[in-house]
């Protein structure tokens, strides 16, 4: 087995030793399945690491879960402990296995046949949906929800035709249902919900992106190089694609970038809907779900394609051919002016997109990180697929949905990400200050009412650095190193510009706000430890709340010149549109970091002249 890099995604041999491992040690049963399969990443700093493998090993028999540390290196198990509040993430057989319960109970099908629907049973899709968490007495272990849509084929969209008040709860460890709820008599809506079949328009021309002469990056392994940018791309079950040590010019900027975690709380209050908040990856694995990538359509020019290797159930190894997409792609201007003799110098900005694209359930997520020939380093996550709906007598005034077509109600609800961002700006000791424009109010320091300026805060410690966004003020955040400066004398640095959104809307004292306190801010920071790596804890499925970034910050660190974490939220907040209906255009939403006094002057001056480019010729039309 040839060794990989400490910080590449796990091989499929790699998968299949740590299994034989854990299966030689005696610590595998008829009954034992893989709810995650993480690398274990190296310390910094660790010239000869480990190469590690974190399983979280679920016993369905008993609902008992522990994690287990293995060392492929040593080949040995390193440590082993039981899992502490909440759930692991849910296997994909217990999908099946919940509508197999579901379709199986005597109360949900007396409830179709109530309603009419008893014909229907064999097309209705009955959906596996993480439950949140309530306290009731009822729900303890491994419990999931189960909402039921209709078909009127197997080809059918199902989310198109739901029936109302219909909810089964169900504990998976037993196999069996905890109560049927079954509320209300809402007809199902009857249009359907496809998108296909609908006859393409002819209009639009061929647009061909081609590089004759191959593209500008390298690839070598996981490392790649281009235009000064040098990372490794990385991929794990949990999180999907990440990027570890990147660089530019050869200095550092990012140890580590990725989005550990996202929720999607729903602010309806009916039955099926008021407990819906979605932690997409520790509920239900963003880089299991990745799709496999197609060119011409998820990626557009010369491709380079990343595989990935992820657990199935029984922690055999599953190939995504094209987990991950690279390529350039042209963005427009950088950078021109026009002489007063007429003459014009322009330079044309291209980016490197690195994409990875993940579906749980209805919702497809895709993430696209930028890279930028000026230094600059945006995300982008896309949000698109099918919105989730309930029914409604057609015309209904409802509070909390819109009516996207007859009788078919979506929900208002919120996406919103949590980006990790390991900083290293020019090496591993830096601080945080938070940059406002401010007014300059009439006066001796305003005598012309025209003056404005600009207000530094130092953010000093974990709890100074629990921020919001303020558009109003052009608010800012620059990571300053501790060990360089600039010809001009200021530390080196770059800003993290949010694109502003509202944070979470949950009132305080709901069981999302506990569960999902991370997106009740903007930006929070934390000194590094390796084990601070989810901002709502290990595992959110079913937990209490408190975990992750709440509780890490209460002990108020200090942040001055030290290894910073940065903990960024964002994402859309959605009111459904008919627009939206029946599959959603995509919904954009990002952040970028660009460098700020991190270089002397623009470093894209060596870009060559679209001048002499027969492709910038003032003869074209």
């Amino acid at each position: 087995m040839t060794r990989p890099h400490p910080l590449d995604p796990l091989t499929a041999d790699e998968l299949t030793a740590g299994r034989a491992i854990l299966t030689a040690e005696g610590l595998l049963t008829a009954t034992t399945r893989f709810p995650a399969v993480l690398p274990v990443e190296p310390e910094k700093g660790d010239a000869a690491p480990d190469r590690r493998v974190r399983y979280t090993l679920l016993d369905t028999a008993t609902g008992e879960a522990r994690d287990v540390v293995v060392s492929l290196t040593k080949r040995e198990v390193v440590s082993t402990e039981d899992c502490g509040p909440g759930q692991p993430a849910y296997l994909f057989e217990e999908y099946d296995l919940a509508a197999s319960i579901t379709k199986a109970s005597p109360e949900w099908q007396a409830a179709m046949e109530r309603r009419g629907l008893g014909d229907r049973i064999g097309h209705a899709f009955c959906a596996p949906l993480a439950p949140g968490f309530f306290g009731r007495p009822d729900e303890t272990g491994r419990v999931i929800r189960s909402l039921t849509f209709l078909r009127d084929d197997e080809s059918d969209s199902p989310w198109a035709h739901p029936v109302e008040g219909l909810i089964v709860h169900i504990n998976l460890t037993e196999q069996r249902v905890i109560r049927v709820e079954d509320e209300g008599d809402v007809p199902v809506p009857p249009e359907h919900g496809r998108y296909d079949g609908v006859q393409p328009r002819t209009t639009l021309k061929p647009i061909e992106i081609t590089q004759p002469e191959g593209p500008s990056f390298t690839v070598d392994g996981n490392e790649v190089t281009w235009e000064g940018w040098k990372l490794r791309v990385g991929f794990n079950a949990r999180e999907g694609l990440t990027l570890h040590q990147v660089g530019f010019q050869d200095r550092s900027v990012l140890h580590r970038a990725s989005v550990p975690e996202m929720v999607v709380p729903y602010g309806d209050t009916a039955p099926g809907r008021f407990w819906i908040s979605y932690f997409d990856a520790g509920e239900y694995l963003l880089g299991k779900n990745a799709n496999d990538l197609r060119l011409g359509c998820d990626c557009l020019g010369v491709i380079h394609y990343f595989p990935a290797f992820v657990a199935d159930d029984h922690g055999h190894p599953v190939e995504i051919p094209r987990a991950i997409c690279m390529h350039e792609e042209d963005y427009g201007i950088l950078w021109k002016h026009t002489d007063l003799d007429g003459r014009a110098e322009v330079r044309r900005s291209r980016r490197l997109v690195i994409s990875s694209i993940s579906t749980i359930g209805n919702y497809d997520y895709g993430f696209f990180w930028y890279l930028y020939l000026d230094g600059t380093v945006e995300l982008e996550a896309k949000a698109t697929g099918i919105v989730f709906a309930g029914a409604a007598h057609p015309g209904t005034d409802h509070p909390h949905a819109n009516e996207i077509a007859p009788g078919l109600f979506a929900p208002v609800h919120q996406h919103l990400f949590c980006a990790r961002l390991d900083v290293a700006i020019d090496g591993e000791r830096n601080s945080l200050v938070e940059v406002d424009v401010e007014r300059v109010p009439m006066g001796e320091r305003n005598p012309y009412g025209n003056a404005f300026t600009w207000k530094e805060t130092p953010l000093r410690t974990e709890q100074e650095a629990q921020r919001f966004a303020d558009p109003a003020k052009a608010r800012v955040w620059e990571i300053r190193s501790a060990e360089r400066t600039n010809r001009l004398g200021s530390p080196t640095a770059y800003q993290l510009v949010p694109r502003p959104s509202a944070t979470l809307m949950a009132q305080p004292e709901s069981t999302v706000h506990q569960r999902a306190t991370f997106a009740t801010r903007h930006l929070w920071a934390t000194p590094y430890r390796a084990d601070e790596r989810f901002p709502a804890g290990d595992r959110p499925n079913a937990h209490p709340g408190g975990a992750g970034l709440p509780d890490w910050t209460a002990a108020d660190r200090d942040l001055t010149d030290t290894d910073l974490v940065l903990w960024h939220v964002f994402g859309p907040t959605h009111i459904p549109r008919p627009e939206d209906w029946p599959v959603m255009p995509v919904d954009y939403s990002g952040f970028s970091l660009r460098p700020y006094g991190f270089f002397d002057r623009n470093p894209a001056l060596d870009l060559p002249s679209g001048a002499s480019d027969e492709h910038c010729s003032a003869h074209e039309h």
